[in-house]
């Protein structure tokens, strides 16, 4: 076996004071295998070393929340006996490196996360990131991820129902691959991870191991030398024929009593799962390395515990239940091998070929690994690192008509059909929403529907990171709150650069504690997540950082679907009504946010001022009117303002329904600040009947809640034309991005 030199461990990941600690913990060096361990369980990617002290300031915790942090996905109660379970990942390295085959294993791992704690997959979700368009590698990037999602997520059976796109010349080196998966399960139904009962069978089941993915968490938890194609082994290759079997086969199996606990082999493969798994139990394992299957020849215990092959499931079965739990694998035409034993070592031991090739105390591992308290500038030097130039004019518009559609045109918010369109939405006939602003499926043979949405707006958290965490969050609720769904919780995928530079540290830290603000006044708790740092590449030449980009996936719940929200105008003569604080009565153009906005970023060129800011009990406070507007039947469409601003939000209105407005803006603002200024907390929506809703609002004028929320008429609906374009000339704007950039 090879010696180890402090090149082995470099090579590793691990910097002198971590093989330190290694040493400590065993009282000895390490053999390969052991180093190996140790250098995947300690990777940024499992140990969430630089950011698990802060991650732990963030709430996790509501009467709805079933399981929060901790297990492979997060669990709310929905009702009538019901779960559901959710999660998202970033798959960020792999996808740059192999784009077809980084975003599919990304899905594949996000669906497995899922339903190893017993539930069906019921839809997919994702949030994208990529460079500039006009970068030489961009197109192949695009086209790959795409198709990986959709081949994967369409193959497999599952809807992909909500998403977001976006560039920016940050993601050139490295973009962003988010993959996000909701299911339903029995909530008395959940399983776990913590491996228990001495002597009890632990199980392989799924693909064989191969040598693909070895290294792949050490990858993910490193930032992109030049060299970024050297690392395409470190890709995993993905199956989903074979992943829609194990789905199948794991749930037969967990509708009997045979398993005590399940773990699916992610990042770090077989080492992971059985590390979480006996440390979850406290309790140790023994695996005997020669009945892992395996599907290539000579394959060594270094290899097979490191490998990230993909379709791959660990279990702790009941004695005596291994015969039955065999001939359901077997159906399924799925490898099954029972490969050791749970002990109460509190060590993990691996045997090969008759001797002891690892021997790890657990504690070291997982519980004990590194935990750093890294650096960061204050919110007053970050601002001041940062150099974010104060808006030094406010321009304004010459033509609403004309800014309009180059917006429209912009890669930013130009139509996203091309990529939704690769993507089975309607797979299990229970989707009743895309394109808006959630995606909502019905919850099978009841009336009550999940809403999902991802967001998050990185210029803005780039800006200001704590502010730019308070709008991921509240973003996200909006979303919920448009479709008519109860926002419950969130999950989240926190990607940041190189977290050893206090600049990026204080991006992390920031944030969070943006979001968690958000979270308590918004009562919506982060019940699971990931965290994904050094996104940053040398590739592109002087070594380039991501915009800090905490992705937030959203899920409500609709108890009757049939009150359901969509945002397209439904018909002409209808009301038009912008909901905001009741502060604006009084005009504040200082308010009205150029800063920071597409607008000026388009049309002028510019990347000035500040991040708006968001009034958390503002959005609380819209956000609940607006539900109990839907609930009563007072509104027939509501659509969230955000990129954009005001015009844009009309014009997707506009075009979804095939109608036309008149609108006026408020005279006490500029016209590019009442149009384009990207204010938070407000909402569109349309009214078919205003004297019932008057009657309603002079009710709600009690209510301190209401009082402190204005609606403005601002228009009607009617007519083809907006700002003076026709419906027409709106989608051929918002169409020709896509369409010339792919016939490029």
């Amino acid at each position: 076996m090879s010696a180890i030199t402090p090149d082995v461990v470099a090579q590793h990941g691990l910097s002198e004071d971590e093989y330190q600690r290694v040493l400590n913990a065993l009282g000895r060096e390490p053999n390969l295998v052991e180093l190996g361990i140790f250098s995947v369980m300690w990777s940024e990617h499992c140990s969430y070393k630089s950011s698990r002290l802060h991650l732990k300031k963030l709430p996790t915790e509501a009467p709805w929340v079933i399981c929060g942090p901790g297990e492979n996905a997060g669990v709310i109660d929905i009702g009538d006996g019901q779960a559901a379970i959710f999660k998202m990942e970033s798959h960020n390295h792999p996808s740059y490196i192999e784009p077809y085959q980084g975003a599919a294993t990304g899905v594949g791992g996000i669906l497995r996360d899922v339903f190893t704690m017993g539930a069906r997959p019921v839809a997919n979700a994702n949030a994208l990131r990529f460079g500039r368009p006009e970068h030489p590698k961009m197109q192949h990037l695009v086209k790959g991820v795409v198709a990986g999602i959709g081949g994967y997520g369409n193959c497999v059976g599952v809807p992909t129902v909500a998403g977001e796109t976006n560039f920016h010349p940050a993601y050139d080196g490295n973009i962003l691959v988010n993959a996000m998966t909701v299911g339903v399960a029995d909530a008395d139904k959940i399983f776990y991870s913590a491996a228990t009962g001495v002597g009890n069978p632990i199980v392989y089941v799924g693909s064989k191991t191969g040598r693909d993915g070895i290294h792949g968490a050490t990858m993910a938890s490193a930032d992109f030398e030049e060299d970024a194609e050297a690392k395409r082994p470190t890709v995993q290759v993905g199956d989903p024929f074979t992943e829609k079997l194990l789905i199948e086969a794991c749930l037969e199996l967990m509708a009997t009593d045979a398993i005590v606990a399940i773990q699916d082999m992610g990042a770090a493969g077989l080492t992971s799962s059985s590390v979480e798994m006996a440390t979850n139990g406290k309790a140790g394992i023994r695996l005997d390395m020669n009945k892992v299957p395996c599907r290539e020849e000579g394959m060594t215990p270094y290899e097979m515990m490191l490998s990230e092959s993909q379709e791959r499931m660990l279990m702790v079965l009941k004695p005596g239940k291994e015969e039955m739990a065999q001939a359901i694998f077997e159906k399924w035409e799925l490898d099954f091998a029972v490969i050791g034993e749970v002990t109460d070592t509190r060590h993990m031991v691996l045997e090969f070929d008759g001797e002891v090739v690892c021997d790890i105390p657990l504690g070291p591992l997982a519980a004990d690994a590194p935990e750093y308290d890294r650096p960061y500038l204050s919110r007053e030097d970050y601002a001041a690192w940062a150099k974010i130039a104060p808006m030094s004019e406010r321009p304004d518009t010459q033509d609403v008509g004309e800014d309009l559609l180059k917006l429209l045109a912009s890669p930013n918010l130009a139509s996203k059909g091309w990529i939704s369109q690769q993507y089975d939405s309607q797979v299990g006939a229970d989707t009743l929403q895309t394109g808006g602003d959630a995606g909502v499926v019905r919850v099978h043979g009841t009336k009550k529907a999940l809403a999902i949405s991802t967001d998050c707006t990185p210029r803005y958290v780039h800006a200001d990171p704590y502010e730019g965490g308070k709008q991921a969050v509240a973003e996200a609720y909006r979303n919920l709150c448009a479709v008519g769904a109860r926002p419950l919780a969130i999950t989240n995928c926190l990607n940041f650069a190189n977290p050893q530079r206090p600049e990026i540290m204080a991006q992390l830290v920031h944030a969070l504690d943006g979001m968690g603000a958000a979270c308590r006044l918004l009562d919506f708790p982060i019940v699971s997540g990931n965290v994904s740092l050094y996104n940053e590449s040398k590739a592109t030449g002087g070594g380039s950082a991501i915009l800090p980009t905490p992705a937030i996936g959203g899920v409500g719940l609709i108890d009757d679907y049939d009150r359901m929200m969509t945002m397209p105008f439904k018909q002409d003569g209808e009301a038009i009504y912008l909901i905001r604080a009741e502060s604006w009565a009084t005009p504040d153009p200082e308010r009205s946010h150029l800063g920071k906005s597409l607008w000026l970023d388009v049309v002028h060129g510019r990347d000035e001022g500040r991040t708006p800011p968001t009034d958390l009990t503002v959005e609380k406070n819209a956000g609940q009117i607006v539900l109990q507007l839907i609930a009563d039947g007072l509104v027939s469409a509501v659509h969230d303002v955000s990129d954009g601003g005001l015009a844009v939000a009309l014009a997707e209105m506009a075009m979804a329904g095939g109608i036309g407005a008149e609108v006026e803006w408020h005279r006490d603002y500029t016209q590019a600040q009442w149009w384009f200024g990207e204010d938070q907390g407000r909402y569109i929506v349309t009214v078919p009947d205003t004297e019932a809703l008057n009657k309603a609002l002079a009710k709600g004028t009690e209510n301190a809640e209401t009082a402190s929320i204005g609606f403005r008429r601002i228009g009607r609906t009617g007519g083809d034309t907006l700002f003076g374009k026709t419906i027409a000339e709106l989608r051929a704007a918002h169409t020709r991005f896509f369409r010339e950039w792919m016939e490029s």
